[in-house]
């Protein structure tokens, strides 16, 4: 009787309090209320653990009343039940990624000899970034392991016109902010903000010749944290993709 009674108002509270704690969880990381960290590994998981409280508050409630509940108790548990799970899965999945990837943040196609930073060291200063001049061995050996498909592009093209191509293709990736560029440095630097915790990562790319034309390296770094669940692989990825059907 209580579970039919209470369950449905009940059930879409605890699906608003976790939706609350993960809207706010950014949100006072980037007002300064606290840092990242807490918004990230403590009130995300809080978040999901209420989620999944009002799944299972929805489901008891459908099994145990379904022939008695008003048509809006119904409604009221199922859009409890999708909210909930809805809500539930975006701490599993970065809990998931987290577990299942390297806690590294500093990704590149030549890990030996990673192409350096210059125009964004004082941004990167400014919220005391990591440094990008030193990369432990132990990163190649994670990178290698975890993303063995990163790899640069070779193009027949010689270095001048190869650069041009890849400077087009970085101010036309979505989200991207060219930040600098030097043609005889054969250097574009970049930048590009997450959408929800804003947190920016930092992408560099080099162009230098080679026996067969021009080869292109790429290495994209997080400024926050030690992991950055994939992001920054995902994003070399996608931007080699794009050049490689631009350029060949």
């Amino acid at each position: 009787m209580v579970l039919r009674k209470f369950g449905p108002v009940a059930a879409l509270v605890l699906a608003g309090v976790a939706f609350l704690l993960l809207a706010l969880a950014p949100l006072g990381w980037r007002l300064g209320w606290w840092h990242y960290g807490f918004g990230l590994y403590s009130m995300m998981p809080v978040s999901g653990f209420i989620a999944a409280g009002a799944v299972v508050l929805s489901v008891l409630a459908l099994l145990r009343g379904r022939s008695q509940l008003r048509l809006r108790d119904l409604n009221l548990l199922l859009l409890a039940l999708a909210a909930g799970a809805a809500l539930a899965y975006v701490p599993w999945h970065f809990s998931h990624l987290r577990s299942t990837l390297p806690p590294i943040h500093d990704i590149t196609t030549d890990p030996d000899n990673p192409p350096t930073f210059s125009a964004v060291l004082a941004a990167r200063a400014a919220e005391h970034a990591g440094s990008v001049d030193h990369r432990h061995p132990e990163l190649a050996q994670l990178q290698r392991a975890a993303y063995p498909d990163l790899q640069p592009l070779r193009s027949p093209h010689p270095v001048t016109s190869a650069f041009k191509e890849v400077l087009q293709a970085a101010k036309a990736m979505p989200g991207w902010t060219v930040i600098a560029f030097d043609a005889n440095a054969g250097r574009i630097e970049a930048s590009q903000q997450s959408r929800w915790f804003r947190f920016t990562d930092d992408i560099v790319i080099r162009v230098v010749g080679d026996a067969a034309g021009s080869r292109i390296d790429m290495r994209s770094t997080s400024r926050q944290g030690r992991s950055d669940y994939g992001v920054n692989a995902a994003r070399i990825r996608s931007f080699m993709g794009t050049l490689k059907s631009r350029i060949g």
